[in-house]
């Protein structure tokens, strides 16, 4: 049976920190100083206070800053080898 009324609001706080905290490694090669589930939805980020609405939000921003910055390396990458092959 999937939980309910508060403890459906503090598992998606804790799946909100956890997807929150891998991305914030993954770009940033460290874990998020401060990160800890408050009441009613809301959340500590780096001092910050803010609804799991809005975690979510900036971890879906921290996702797609990741992809960027790998696909900007693959880019690079993908040049000098190919500019090694005309050599």
């Amino acid at each position: 049976m999937p939980p309910t009324g508060e403890d459906a609001v503090d598992v998606n706080a804790e799946k909100a920190m956890l997807y929150y905290s891998d991305a914030y490694q993954k770009l940033y090669n460290r874990r998020p100083k401060d990160l800890r589930a408050l009441d009613d939805g809301w959340v500590i980020v780096n001092g910050a206070r803010m609804r799991v609405t809005e975690l979510e939000m900036l971890t879906t921003q921290l996702q797609h800053e990741y992809k960027r910055d790998t696909d900007q390396r693959r880019s690079i990458v993908n040049r000098l080898l190919k500019w090694f092959k005309q050599n």
